[in-house]
């Protein structure tokens, strides 16, 4: 069973400027990504799927391999569903897995976890595991409570135990990836991330946060409540 690890970078970035290889204190997110897929040894390979030709440079550098990106599945004309099958499509592998660089803290650890339940359950026909969030928030839509009676609120912690996809690290059978259009497969399993390591990088202000919590944490080797 072949698994192959695919790192999205798109060139520039609508919200955050160049946000994939601008400096993060004194790395980069791909670079980092990079890095941690590789201590995680558990790839037969390790792909940067990219228009950009620096991060072409930096997995050059980096000694993992790199796919460029036709210009359409860099553009924003090109669907969620049609850029993961199109991944799917360029990627030989049994299994595929998806790792964004802004996700940055994803643990080692929580890696070989999602590696080990995959191997585990496959057999019983689970063909996805991918990282998620509790979600405990009072959620209203089109002016409606979502997951509540408002005329009987619980306390938060009662709230309906909902998952939200963090994306950090999904596994995915690559015939389920191409058929569903989708890194969520047919039957999946989910493992929970908490603290940082469900932190995703979407905006200036989220970049700011990770970067100092980075460098707290990562570069100092402090507590995070130091």
């Amino acid at each position: 069973m072949t698994i192959k690890a695919v790192i999205p970078v798109r060139k520039g970035s609508q919200r955050v400027r160049d946000k994939n290889v601008r400096p993060f204190s004194d790395t980069t997110l791909l670079e980092n990504k990079i890095a941690v897929l590789k201590k995680a040894g558990i790839f037969d390979d390790i792909i940067v799927n990219t228009d950009s030709e620096e991060a072409m440079e930096i997995a050059r550098n980096a000694g993992v391999s790199w796919h460029r990106r036709e210009p359409y599945y860099a553009s924003s004309a090109c669907s969620g569903s049609e850029f993961f099958q199109h991944l799917g499509i360029v990627t030989e592998c049994d299994v595929f897995c998806y790792c964004p660089v802004t996700s940055p803290f994803v643990s080692v650890e929580t890696m070989r976890k999602c590696r080990d339940l995959y191997v585990e359950k496959s057999s019983e026909g689970y063909d996805c595991v991918s990282t998620v969030s509790d979600v405990k928030e009072f959620l209203w839509l089109d002016g409606k409570p979502l997951n509540y009676d408002k005329t009987n609120a619980p306390n938060s912690q009662n709230l309906p135990d909902i998952k939200a996809l963090n994306f950090g690290f999904t596994l995915v059978k690559r015939e389920s990836l191409i058929r569903n259009r989708n890194i969520i497969g047919d039957n999946p399993l989910f493992i929970t991330t908490t603290g940082i390591e469900s932190i995703d990088i979407d905006t200036p202000l989220d970049f700011y946060i990770a970067e100092r919590i980075y460098e707290k944490v990562i570069v100092e080797g402090r507590n995070l409540l130091d």
